[in-house]
Order: C-alpha cells, then structure tokens, then sequence
C-alpha cells in the first residue's frame, strides 16, 4: 500500500496561493504552517471571511484592479511568526510593502524574508533537529481605471526563491540530509465593476507554477567493501501547474445588509512528482490531474460600531493520479480516483470603539473524501472513505494612533497532526505508509499550530 498513492503529496505540499482562490488539497489533517501567509489583513482576527467585507489591506494583493480602492500613499510591514507544537516546526517572515496611487493609475509591491525550520525528522536511532531555511519573497501589482470610474483592471506577479518549503522534510524519514530549491510563481490578470449602489463584481485568472528540486542523501545500506560510497544521493524534481478563475459579486441589501458569493475553478496538473521515500515494487511517479472547484455565499451586517459576518463555501474536488513501473515505461500499476465534498464556515466580529477595534472568529473546515484505487498487478480495487474536522478560532485587535495604525491577528488551528506509523521491526515513526492516503488506521500526534501576525499601517503624506 506505500506504493499506492505517493502522487498525491506533491497536492499536500503545493503553496497556498496568495488567497483562497488556489484550493488546497489535502489527504490527512498534517499540520503544517501558514508558510505563504505574507500579506497584511485587517480581517484576518475575524476568521478571515472575506466574501460579503471588505480588507482594503489584504484585497490589492488577492485581486490587483482593486488597488482603485487605494486613497492614499502608504506603507505595511507585517511580520507574521508561526510554530508548530512539540517542536515540529516554526517561521518567521518580515514582508514590506508600498501601496500606492496617482490619478487613474495604481500600483504596489514589496520583498518578503523569511526563516523556516520545519522541525524534527525521525529515522531509526533517533530524532534529527532539521536546520534553517531562508526563502525571499517579491511581489507587485499595477492597473488603471478606464473612463467613467466605474471598472478597473490589473495585473500582479508574485515569485518566490524557495530553499524550502515546510513539509517536505517529512516525505524522506530515512534521509541524512535534504536539500531543496526552486521557485514558485503567481501570476494574475484581474477586473473590477463598480456597479453603483454598493455594488460590485469582479474577475480574476490567474496561473500557478511551483518548481521544486529535491536533493537527498541516504546512507548506504549495500555497502559491503571499502570501494563502495558511504552515501547515496539522489534528485527529484516536483513540478505542478495550476490554472484559475474566480469571480465575485457584492451588494447592499438595505440599509446594514450585505450580500456576496463566490464562484472559483482550478485545473492542476503535476507532470513530475517527487520519488519520495518509498520501498516495494519499481516505478515512476506518474503525473496526475485535479479539478477543483468552490462556490460561496456570505452576508454582513453592519450596525453603528458592530460589524458581524459569516460564510459558508462549498468544494467539490476531482483528483486522478497514478503510479508507472519502470519497465515497460509508461505502464500503469496503481490508478488513483479521488473524490471530494469539502466545506468551509467562518464567522467573524468586529467592534469598533474610535481609536481602537477588537475582533473575534471562527473558522471551521470539514474534509471529506472517498478513494477508489486500482492496483492493475494485484487485480484488486479498494474503496476508503475518510473525513475530519479542523477548528480554528482568532482574535485581533487595532490600535489608530495619529501617525499610523497597528494591527494584530492571531490564530490558532486545532484538529491537525503529525502523521505515524509503528514500524514492526523498528518500532520508530514512519511517514510513508499512509501520508499519501490512509492504507489502514491513522495515527496522529497531536500538534498545534499558534500563528501570529503585527501590522504596521503608515500612511504618508
């Protein structure tokens, strides 16, 4: 069975998108950080709902043509730290931003560094403590409202220079050292209506590109005389191809009412997938195809000081992927269908008391997927069907002092773990027995993940 479904790690490790318009894709609840959470958010202490409210400072940066919101020149730095309890894992990321805009012109951008350590690797005498990571960050965004006012367009590219991406660690539990680096890349093309009314309607395509290599060290098991190496090492390459569209509609329903929903699509595809630690029978990774969808609805109402919204989405997910042998080439010997029926809550509230704000949220995530897979040498097909639950409450607070704004966010995600299972000869955590897809019961160690956010707001001029 460790064979069966190693194609879909390289679902659980693609980067988060600079919004939820990237729909994630996961098998097991592993906990791992908000490790592209780079962007400052004004609603993220709110559960992060975003469907029916507006965050004039994350909004920008998920669709470019709504910089025409932007009044006025300013300046964000957002340090965001996350850690992942009984020392799995940790970050730390200082981004810096400019928003900007002159006339019917508005743009923006900013760098990001940040340090990663994603935590302890097990092997068979022991724990090893992962060393640090430094990824760089750019991204930018530009557009132009067209005659009238009322649509506006833009376009962003958003690069990251990767030497490691949180998580990956885990997929190589017998390597002595891995080293990783690549790149991954968002690109997007965006409009925006203002249609009167309070109303609005808006458009985004984007294209997602992740591109990975792996460099792993093994000890040599086979080495029997001097003349043999001492170490193996080998290369895997994680290459996967997203592309989207999102659109959105907003309006005012009488006097402290909003409506909004949502309509976004991805089609993924993964034409190389990482050889992971894996034993058994010879093979390639074959690629593999996802569909993904979601469709939203939510509503806010605004009352004097109180804001108070909630939103409810659906995701329907189509996965296929299998395994090759290595002769002859190109034949299949596991066929992988997934499908998913995901859900998603938030609730969120603000309060609003002149020169400070306090917010309160929840957000929860219901996964449920059935799998049928095909082994063509066994004969056999097999049906599972798995699902879980994940929790995530948040608070936030702002303080406006004259000269700038200070924002805070907090979360905490609850329902997550780290993957095992008891090896029978060794006795010792191994993660490729069901990391891909449960084989048989699943183990989790239980793991929190704390996420801390502080903005600085700084309007000049």
């Amino acid at each position: 069975m460790r064979d069966a479904l190693f194609a879909l790690v390289a679902l659980l490790l693609a980067p988060a998108a600079t919004s939820a318009q990237l729909i994630s894709i996961r098998t097991i609840p592993v906990a791992a950080g908000d490790q592209f959470q780079l962007f400052p958010s004004q609603t993220a202490g709110m559960g992060g709902v975003s469907i029916a409210i507006d965050d004039p400072l994350h909004d920008p940066f998920v669709n470019p043509a709504k910089g025409a919101r932007i009044t006025t020149l300013r300046f964000l730095t957002s340090p965001t730290f996350y850690d992942i309890t009984s020392g799995h894992g940790r970050t730390f990321s200082l981004p810096v931003s400019l928003l900007a805009r002159s006339g019917r012109w508005f743009g923006g951008g900013g760098v990001a560094m940040q340090q990663l350590e994603s935590g302890r690797r097990f092997r068979a005498w022991g724990a090893l403590p992962d060393r640090a990571h430094s990824n760089i960050y750019a991204y930018g965004f530009g557009g132009w409202t067209l005659p009238g006012g009322t649509v506006s367009l833009g376009a962003s590219a958003f690069v990251s220079d990767l030497s490691a991406v949180d998580g990956v660690a885990l997929m190589y539990p017998r390597s002595i050292e891995i080293d990783q680096s690549g790149t991954s890349m968002d690109f997007r093309i965006a409009m925006l209506a203002e249609l009167g009314g309070d109303r609005s309607l808006e458009a985004i395509f984007f294209h997602d590109r992740l591109s990975m290599t792996h460099d792993v060290t093994y000890a040599n098991p086979a080495r029997r005389v001097s003349a043999d190496p001492e170490t193996i090492r080998e290369t895997n390459l994680d290459r996967t191809n997203t592309w989207g569209l999102h659109l959105g509609y907003v309006q005012a329903v009488g006097e402290h009412w909003r409506l909004g929903g949502i309509l976004t699509g991805n089609f993924q595809s993964h034409p190389k997938i990482p050889n992971y630690d894996l034993s058994g029978l010879a093979r390639d990774p074959g690629p593999g195809t996802s569909w993904a969808y979601n469709i939203g609805a939510g509503i806010t109402r605004v009352i004097g000081p109180a804001t108070v919204a909630l939103e409810a989405i659906f995701e329907p997910i189509r996965t296929h992927t299998w395994a090759e042998a290595n002769a002859p080439a190109g034949s299949k010997t596991v066929d992988n269908r997934f499908t998913f029926a995901n859900a998603i809550f938030r609730l969120g509230a603000d309060r609003d008391m002149g020169t400070a704000s306090l917010q309160l949220g929840l957000e929860l995530r219901s996964v449920n997927y059935r799998l049928v897979q095909q082994d063509r040498l066994q004969g056999t097909v097999r049906r599972q069907s798995e699902h879980w639950l994940e929790w995530a409450p948040t608070v936030g607070a702002t303080v406006r002092f004259p000269q700038f704004d200070l924002h805070y966010a907090g979360r905490l995600t609850i329902g997550r773990g780290q993957p095992f299972l008891r090896s029978r000869r060794q006795g010792v955590p191994v993660l490729q027995g069901f990391l891909l897809a449960p084989g048989g019961a699943l183990s989790l160690a239980d793991a929190l993940v704390h996420t801390h956010q502080l903005t600085v707001s700084l309007p000049i001029g």
